[in-house]
């Protein structure tokens, strides 16, 4: 058995393989985090990202939507001077954008069950035993990209919210030979 070949030897890329990526992740703020960080990702590595994940947290309040949802102009210059992070303003927008529009989801029908639901509510386990199976979207990626866009959410097309459905748990993507694929698999079951 064999740990998935893309996390490498970083060591912070294997503790994140082991104990975060693909694990059934329903907290509502964390998965809203993990949104935000994958449109980061946009055009760059999720290496580049989770070195500065600390710094994110730090700039982002915690990404503690109801924080950033007040954000004007001034934070958002503010943050833009971060040399911590990836210091784009369309994304940072985005952020302060994403974080009022899952204010509304969250308290009509609850961002973790709503983004679950394009799955079945249930994680989706995949059997790849190769990298080269990986799609880069799914149908059920492109309908959560497509209702994310349509709710106002920008840096969410069906490649990124694949990846972060995978980081998140909503699919199984470890490979076969890998031993997190039947740990998450286990996790999965008992959810």
């Amino acid at each position: 058995m064999t740990r998935c070949s893309w996390c490498g030897t970083d060591p912070l890329y294997v503790a994140y393989h082991d104990e975060e990526w693909g694990v059934p992740e329903c907290d509502p703020r964390a998965l809203w985090e993990k949104l935000v960080l994958d449109g980061f990702q946009a055009g760059l590595s999720w290496i580049t990202i989770l070195r500065k994940r600390d710094n994110f947290r730090q700039e982002f309040d915690g990404f503690d939507p109801e924080r950033v949802a007040t954000w004007d102009e001034a934070r958002i210059q503010r943050a833009l001077q971060n040399p911590g992070i990836i210091r784009h303003r369309g994304k940072i927008a985005a952020t302060v954008k994403g974080a009022q529009l899952f204010l509304d989801i969250e308290e009509k029908e609850g961002f973790s069950p709503w983004l679950w639901s394009f799955v079945g509510g249930q994680p989706i386990q995949n059997r790849f035993s190769s990298m080269a199976e990986v799609p880069a979207a799914t149908p059920e990626s492109t309908a959560m990209s497509k209702a994310l866009k349509k709710r106002g959410f920008n840096f969410c097309g069906p490649v990124i919210v694949y990846a972060f459905m995978q980081a998140t748990g909503m699919v199984n993507d470890h490979m076969t030979g890998c031993p997190r694929h039947a740990q998450v698999s286990r996790q999965s079951a008992d959810g």
